[in-house]
C-alpha cells in the first residue's frame, strides 16, 4: 500500500483522539452548567456566558485553522489537525517538523514514506510532552522561589520574570533571523521571514492601539492574533516575489 499523509486510516485514528477530547469538553460543560444551576445562577446569565465564550473562541480557532493549513503541505491535514487540537502551537510545531524534515534531507516537501512520517510525529509529540511532566516536577518549587524573591525584592522579581519571558521569545525569534547572514552572499531570501514578522508585528500593534483608543471596537483585541497571522501570511506572497 502506498503511503499517503492524508490516508483515510490516519484521519480515522486522529478522529478517535479528537472525539475523546471533544467528549471531555462536553462532559465538563454539562457539569459546569448543572453546577451553576445548583448554586442559583440564572439560566439567562448562563446562556449569555455560553454564547459570549463561543463567540470569543472563534478568534483563536481561526488562528488554529490557519496553522493547520500552513503545516498541511508537508504533513498533510490529519497530523496538524491532531497536534493543534490537543497540545501544540504553530510556533513550536512548524519548527519541530521543519528541523526533523531537514535532518532527514526532505526540506519542505511532503513526507514520502511511513518511517519518516513516524519520525516527525515522534519528535513533535515527545518534545511537546516535556512540558506536561515538567510542570508538576519542578514548577511548584520554581513558583515558591519566585514568591520568596518577590517578597524580598519585587523589582528584581519583575526583572527575572521579564528576562525569562524574553528568553523564551528569543528562542523563536532567533529562528526567524537565522538566515539573514546570507544577504552578504547576495541571497535575500533570508529576509523574507523577518519582513513577514515585521508586518505581523505592525498589525498586532495597530489592533492594540485601536482597541485602546476606541472602546466601541475593543473586540478587535481578541482578533489581533488571527488578523496578524492572516495578513502576515498574505504579505509573504509579495515579499517572497520581491526578495527571491
Amino acid at each position: 500500500m502506498t503511503f499517503d499523509v492524508n490516508h483515510p486510516i490516519i484521519f480515522a485514528m486522529v478522529a478517535v483522539v479528537i472525539a475523546v477530547v471533544l467528549a471531555q469538553s462536553v462532559f465538563f460543560l454539562v457539569k459546569a452548567w448543572k453546577r451553576g444551576i445548583e448554586i442559583g445562577m440564572d439560566k439567562k446569565k448562563l446562556r449569555k456566558i455560553a454564547v459570549t465564550a463561543t463567540v470569543f473562541t472563534i478568534a483563536p480557532a481561526v488562528a488554529i485553522v490557519i496553522s493547520v493549513i500552513a503545516l498541511s503541505k508537508q504533513l498533510g491535514l490529519a497530523l496538524p489537525w491532531l497536534r493543534l487540537s490537543v497540545v501544540g502551537s504553530l510556533s513550536y510545531e512548524a519548527i519541530a517538523a521543519e528541523n526533523t524534515a531537514n535532518a532527514m534531507g526532505l526540506g519542505a516537501t511532503e513526507i514520502p514514506n511511513a518511517s519518516q512520517f513516524v519520525t516527525v510525529v515522534l519528535v513533535m509529540t515527545l518534545s511537546i510532552m516535556v512540558g506536561i511532566w515538567l510542570v508538576p516536577a519542578i514548577c511548584k518549587k520554581m513558583q515558591s522561589g519566585m514568591i520568596n524573591l518577590e517578597k524580598r525584592d519585587k523589582k528584581w522579581a519583575d526583572i527575572f520574570n521579564s528576562a525569562m519571558f524574553i528568553g523564551m521569545i528569543a528562542a523563536f525569534v532567533g529562528f526567524v533571523f537565522c538566515d539573514v547572514g546570507n544577504v552578504v552572499s547576495g541571497d535575500f531570501t533570508g529576509l523574507i521571514p523577518v519582513c513577514v514578522m515585521f508586518v505581523s508585528a505592525v498589525i498586532m500593534a495597530v489592533c492594540g492601539l485601536l482597541a485602546g483608543k476606541f472602546k466601541n471596537i475593543h473586540w478587535i483585541a481578541d482578533y489581533a492574533l488571527p488578523l496578524s497571522l492572516i495578513l502576515g501570511m498574505a504579505s509573504a506572497i509579495p515579499i517572497t516575489a520581491w526578495l527571491s
